[in-house]
């Protein structure tokens, strides 16, 4: 009787150890992240494009590197410079400040590369000044056609209470989007004339260091300048007054250089790479707080949600 209660003591304490074990395996790959476990060391994440979306990017892969383990390579060769690499198969993904030109879809359709649009934030292209301009407090359309056309070769040829003093024309180049973009809401697909600058913290600096000059990069680099910028509130085409680019106006694109940032994704990076499919997931995941961070404005629940489907949709 005693060994038989012994045996049984000893199946009762054998299924007690057991059933702690798998728990705490269990335990172990939660706290371990069943995620992390998933991407392959081998699994590169590279991508490339626009320097207006680059800091929401920043962001998110510095959160994915300290959850993961692991890093996205990704450059900042502007726009079209990041198509032509996304074209040529060298990237999983490519950052833009503007949406794809048709001339792209065609080289990528003809190269056989798959992609979907994802959009992570929302921009207001800012046009600004020197700090110490205390002339200019808004623009048009119209006038600013005619100074980044070169109609307009001194402030008084903008506006006549405007003084006598020679503009100073600066913008990025056409390696941007951002140049892209601005030549055709603004120039109407014509040319920009002035100094056209690869390095956009250039223009910026630009500005700064001139109180005749007149200037336009994202939202982002104005608020992180501020301090030797004045931004100009523009009236667009279908605006009754000119109206100031702050998160509100951008957000509800009441702002007329308001614009959509995106993420291009190659469809076969997302069902071949985990990882890179990883890393898009959590990119939209958070976001939100990444591009308010940035200086830019978040999507709202609902366009987010549009986003992940759309992603979630690759197979």
């Amino acid at each position: 009787m005693k060994q038989k209660l012994l045996s049984l003591l000893a199946i009762f304490l054998m299924g007690f150890v057991l059933t702690g074990c798998g728990s705490t395996s269990a335990d172990s790959e939660k706290a371990d992240g069943s995620d992390n476990a998933k991407l392959s060391k081998n699994e590169k994440i590279i991508g490339d494009g626009s320097s207006t979306v680059f800091p929401i990017l920043e962001i998110v892969n510095e959160e994915f590197n300290a959850e993961y383990g692991k890093a996205a390579e990704i450059g900042v060769s502007g726009t079209g410079a990041g198509f032509d690499k996304f074209i040529a198969g060298e990237t999983d993904f490519q950052n833009a400040s503007r949406g794809i030109k048709d001339e792209e879809k065609k080289a990528l359709e003809d190269a056989g590369i798959e992609y979907t649009e994802l959009q992570v934030g929302t921009d207001g292209l800012t046009v600004a000044v020197n700090m110490s301009n205390d002339f200019v407090t808004d623009l048009t359309f119209e006038e600013l056609y005619k100074i980044y056309k070169g109609e307009a070769k001194t402030w008084k040829d903008v506006r006549s209470d405007f003084p006598n003093e020679e503009i100073k024309v600066y913008g990025p180049d056409q390696s941007h989007g951002t140049h892209d973009f601005f030549v055709e809401e603004v120039m109407n697909d014509e040319d920009v004339v002035g100094e056209l600058i690869q390095d956009t913290n250039q223009v910026v600096n630009a500005v700064a260091s001139d109180e005749y000059a007149i200037g336009f990069f994202g939202y982002n680099y104005y608020l992180n300048n501020q301090d030797t910028l004045k931004a100009i509130s523009i009236k667009g085409p279908d605006n009754e007054e000119a109206v100031e680019p702050t998160e509100e106006n951008v957000k509800s694109f009441e702002y007329p250089l308001s614009r959509p940032l995106y993420i291009y994704v190659s469809n076969k990076s997302v069902k071949e790479n985990n990882s890179v499919k990883t890393f898009l997931n959590y990119t939209l995941e958070i976001s939100q707080d990444a591009a308010v961070e940035a200086g830019y404005v978040g999507l709202d629940d609902v366009k987010l949600k549009e986003e992940q489907d759309k992603l979630e949709s690759i197979k």
